[in-house]
């Protein structure tokens, strides 16, 4: 099943994300769940968020995920929405 994570970063919280950016990536490599994804953007360009699609077996896989994530776990985010999410185009 694909699941849609859409995650808000806490205000301020830039410095955050650029320090476990490298982890980050180094876990959607080594989970091979994220089918596609990448940072939400602010207004001046800046990253504020995140939203990728996950390839799992249930919502419970997908939340455990999401709590694994490293930006999760150094407390990056302020609001986390995960929804089941069907393929229709691409």
């Amino acid at each position: 099943m694909y699941v849609a994570l859409y995650a808000e970063d806490k205000p301020g919280a830039l410095d955050i994300r650029l320090a476990n950016r490298d982890a980050h990536l180094a876990y959607i490599e080594e989970t091979g769940k994220v089918v596609f994804g990448g940072p939400l953007l602010d207004e001046e360009g800046n990253m504020c968020g995140s939203m990728a699609v996950l390839e799992v077996e249930s919502l419970d896989e997908a939340r455990e995920w999401a709590a694994n994530d490293p930006y999760a776990r150094a407390g990056l985010f302020e609001r986390v929405t995960l929804r089941p999410w069907k393929r229709v185009i691409g």
